[in-house]
């Protein structure tokens, strides 16, 4: 029996396997792939099955003061799933029905906990298709990914995780439901809840339930790779394809270090002196041969130096392979600080040219893929952590970074979120104003503050 009368509670009414205390097991779920944000060590780990179990969690968390914060899969890059010293972790885990999938309506009903990709799969044997796909996509869950709005690959056509969701069931702190938005395709109806509680990286309630919106199964897709000499042939190539009426379904750009990371790692014929490598996909049927055969030319007509079209879906997967190995060929080099920036397509040039002079100041490796046809980069800094000279230089740079996207008229994360991360640059994105305003939404979803507090927005200071 345990003194802990919150512990108690919660087994007495959730049962005793879904309430956690094991030490290994609680340090084991502390912190989400984020470096460099701190974690706690929490108090206990629920594991709910249903909206209702997640109602108990709430109310009880609530009377005993106890924070609580939320975890999917904790494949998050921002420190938004971390727990705080003291606090109930509310693991989504269990939650993980995919509870309709309707042809008719073309809609997905599913909990928080089922994996991107398992519902992926799942429509698409109903002839249908659910676009986002981050690339933790195999691990990470619909819950994590509404919680920070996720994004990916075929955003550049396709939109993010909040422009596929219809409507939402959430358990507010005080252990009431909401239910936002709608199943139909329009509805003005009020104040779009739904919107404001996507993204908010589970400081305003616990989403148990998501209503998302599906496509027709795409055709098939193929791919084209083109290489240049320089990042601003590819950014300019880049550019005129967004410009030109095609819409690719992926266009990823990589910069040189990256590229050459990537060649180093595994032999993909790129050239020593590569600049950059621009990927673009189509999956309109027949009628991807045209498009990618006009990007092609685009390419050429930038100084690609070399350009590879697929002619059916083996090339196409060997193409993209070089995207798909960024994180692999990287890791090698040393510890990796990721960062997020999204700035306006006519801005790429100057973010990129700015990055590497912060590179050189610093006396850091920065490397920069990212989605290039919606402005979204990935600025990486590589750095020895057993270095302490080093890893001071690689958290400057990438403060630098963050303050150069927004200085280009950009945002300092395009899919990652806030978390504990990035809440200083926040407050200057926002400025005073916006800030106060979406510190009294805070107030009124969560007055006590115990959903994930500290998270997105600092503790306020008078």
């Amino acid at each position: 029996m345990t003194s802990d009368p919150l512990i108690a509670r919660l087994r007495s009414s959730l049962g005793e396997k879904a309430v956690v205390t094991d030490p290994d097991v609680l340090d084991s779920h502390r912190n989400d792939h984020a470096t460099f944000c701190s974690a706690g060590v929490p108090r206990l780990l629920v594991r709910p099955s249903s909206t209702s179990e997640v109602q108990e969690v709430l109310r009880a968390a609530g009377e005993h003061g106890v924070p609580v914060v939320t975890q999917g899969a904790r494949t998050g890059l921002s420190g938004a799933a971390n727990a705080l010293d003291g606090c109930l972790l509310l693991s989504t885990a269990r939650l993980n029905q995919i509870l309709e999938i309707s042809v008719e309506d073309q809609v997905a009903v599913v909990q928080p906990g089922v994996v991107n990709s398992e519902l992926s799969r799942a429509v698409l044997d109903q002839g249908l298709f659910y676009p986002p796909d981050p690339s933790s996509w195999e691990m990470s869950t619909i819950g994590g990914n509404i919680a920070t709005n996720a994004g990916g690959l075929c955003c550049v056509k396709y939109g993010v995780t909040g422009d596929f969701v219809r409507g939402l069931e959430v358990v507010l702190a005080s252990g009431e439901v909401v239910r936002t938005g709608r199943r139909t395709v329009k509805g003005v109806a009020g104040y779009d809840l739904t919107r404001l509680i996507v993204g908010s990286e589970g400081t305003l309630g616990v989403v148990t339930e998501a209503t998302l919106a599906l496509r027709p199964e795409p055709e098939a897709a193929l791919t084209a790779a083109a290489t240049f000499m320089s990042i601003e042939d590819g950014i300019a190539a880049a550019a005129a394809v967004m410009a030109s009426g095609l819409r690719p379904s992926l266009l990823e750009f990589l910069d040189g270090p990256t590229a050459r990371a990537i060649q180093d790692y595994r032999d993909m014929g790129l050239p020593a002196d590569v600049g950059s490598l621009l990927i673009a996909q189509s999956d309109r049927g027949p009628r991807a041969a045209e498009d990618v055969a006009a990007i092609a030319a685009i390419c050429e007509s930038f100084g690609a130096v070399e350009v590879a079209v697929a002619s059916g879906a083996e090339e196409s997967r060997m193409l993209l392979e070089a995207r798909r190995l960024v994180n692999p060929a990287l890791e090698p080099l040393g510890v990796t600080l990721v960062d997020d920036v999204a700035v306006p397509r006519s801005k790429l040039v100057a973010l990129l040219d700015g990055i590497a002079a912060i590179g050189t100041k610093y006396d850091v490796l920065i490397c920069c893929p990212g989605h290039v046809g919606d402005g979204n980069m990935h600025p990486t800094v590589v750095f020895d952590r057993d270095d302490a000279a080093a890893e001071a230089r690689a958290l400057e740079a990438f403060g630098a970074v963050m303050e150069l996207g927004l200085s280009l008229g950009g945002t300092i994360t395009g899919e990652h979120g806030i978390g504990t991360l990035k809440a200083q640059w926040l407050e200057q994105e926002l400025g005073p104003v916006g800030l106060g305003l979406q510190r009294k939404i805070k107030e009124v979803f969560d007055p006590g503050h115990l959903l994930n507090p500290g998270k997105v927005l600092r503790p306020f200071r008078a």
